[in-house]
C-alpha cells in the first residue's frame, strides 16, 4: 500500500472512530418527571441508545424513545420555557436538535398557563415562571438516572413568547406589571393583543373603540402591582429568547445582561409587535447581546415546531399564530442549529 493510501485509510479510520459514539445514539429519549408541590410535571428529552418510535402526544405524532435509558451526552442541561397556553411538544424539533448535539432538555409545564389549564396567563404566570425553571433544574438534579450524567453548574435556557419573558428575566431583566399597564395605556391601538391576549382582536370596525376602552378599564382594575420582579439562578449561564413579551421591562436592566443573551425575532409578529418587544430589547442590549436569527417573513408562531393545527385553535389564536403567506418552515432547521451553536459556545468547555 502506498503512503498516500495508508494515510487515507488512517484518516477514514479516525473519522469512523470519532463518529462511532454518535452512530450508536439511536434516539431522543423522553420521560416526564412528576408534578411536585405547586409545580407541574417536567418533560425531559435526552440522549439514548434506544431507537425512536412513533408516539402520539395530543395532536402531534412524534418520534421518541419513551422511557428509554439515558446515556451520557455532553453533560449539559437546557431548560425550555413554553409560551402562554403551550406544551412541550410544540418545541419538540428544537429539543431533538439539542439532544442530537448531546444536550439534555427539560420543559416545565407552567402553572395555569398551559394547554391543559390556560386560566392565568400574563403577570400572574410571569411571576411564577422563573422559579419553575429553577425548580425544573432541581428536579433533574434529583433524578437517579439523569443526575449522574449531568453537570448543572452551566445550564442553558431557551424561552419563546411568554417563555421569552422568562428568559429575559433570568438574563438579568427587571419587569413590573405596572409597566405593562402603562404600555397598554400608551399603545393600546398599536399593540392590542399583547395587552388582551386571545380574547378578541381589533378589526377596523365600529366596535374597536369599545374594545380598547373595555381593555384599558380592565387593566386599570386588574393590574395594580407596582413592584419590580427579578430572578437570578447562577447555574443558568446562557439564554436565548424567541419573540419575547418585553414591553413591561425596564430596558436599562437589559443593557448589560447577566449572561450571554441572544434573540430570535420575527418581522410579521402580530401578537407582540416587534418595535415594542423584541426590537426594543435589541436596541437596549446591543452590543452586549446578539441577534441570532431574524425571520423576515415569519409571524409569532413561526418558532412553534411542530406547529399546532390551526383548526384546533380559536379564530384569534389561529390568526395570530398562523404562518404568513409565503413563510417557508424549512428555514427553522437552520434556526435550531444556530440556537444549538450558541448554547454549545457558551456552555461547553
Amino acid at each position: 500500500m502506498s503512503a498516500a493510501l495508508r494515510f487515507g485509510a488512517a484518516v477514514l479510520l479516525a473519522l469512523a472512530a470519532a463518529a462511532a459514539p454518535l452512530a450508536t445514539r439511536a434516539g431522543t429519549g423522553a420521560m416526564q418527571l412528576p408534578a411536585t408541590g405547586g409545580d407541574g410535571p417536567v418533560t425531559v428529552f435526552y440522549p439514548t441508545d434506544a431507537p425512536d418510535r412513533w408516539a402520539r402526544r395530543g395532536p402531534f405524532t412524534l418520534q421518541l424513545a419513551e422511557q428509554a435509558a439515558p446515556v451520557r451526552g455532553n453533560g449539559r442541561l437546557v431548560v425550555l420555557s413554553h409560551g402562554s397556553g403551550g406544551t412541550p411538544w410544540v418545541h419538540a424539533d428544537l429539543a431533538r436538535a439539542l439532544v442530537a448535539a448531546g444536550f439534555t432538555v427539560a420543559v416545565p409545564l407552567h402553572h395555569a398557563d398551559n394547554a391543559l389549564d390556560p386560566s392565568k396567563p400574563g403577570p400572574d404566570s410571569w411571576k411564577l415562571r422563573p422559579g419553575e425553571v429553577s425548580r425544573a433544574i432541581d428536579a433533574v438534579g434529583r433524578h437517579p438516572q439523569l443526575a449522574p450524567l449531568l453537570s448543572l453548574d452551566r445550564v442553558g435556557m431557551y424561552g419563546m413568547s411568554a417563555g421569552g419573558h422568562t428568559a429575559l428575566t433570568i438574563a438579568g431583566g427587571r419587569w413590573s406589571p405596572a409597566q405593562m399597564r402603562r404600555h397598554c395605556q400608551a399603545h393600546i391601538g398599536e399593540d392590542f393583543n399583547s395587552c388582551v391576549g386571545l380574547i378578541t382582536q381589533l378589526r377596523g370596525g365600529m366596535f374597536d373603540g369599545l374594545k380598547k376602552t373595555v381593555a384599558l378599564t380592565a387593566l386599570r382594575g386588574l393590574v395594580r402591582d407596582e413592584a419590580w420582579y427579578t430572578h437570578e439562578d447562577p447555574r443558568i449561564r446562557a439564554v436565548v429568547a424567541g419573540v419575547p413579551y418585553s414591553a413591561d421591562f425596564d430596558m436599562a436592566s437589559l443593557a448589560t445582561p447577566r449572561v450571554p443573551l441572544a434573540l430570535v425575532t420575527a418581522a410579521h409578529d402580530k401578537w407582540l409587535v416587534p418595535r415594542f418587544h423584541s426590537d426594543a430589547v435589541l436596541a437596549a442590549c446591543r452590543p452586549r447581546c446578539e441577534l441570532l436569527a431574524h425571520l423576515a417573513d415569519g409571524g409569532h408562531g413561526a418558532l412553534l415546531s411542530p406547529p399546532p393545527p390551526l383548526d384546533k385553535l380559536g379564530e384569534v389564536a389561529a390568526d395570530l399564530l398562523g404562518d404568513p403567506p409565503g413563510f417557508d418552515r424549512r428555514q427553522l432547521a437552520d434556526v435550531d442549529q444556530r440556537i444549538v451553536a450558541f448554547l454549545r459556545k457558551h456552555l461547553l468547555p
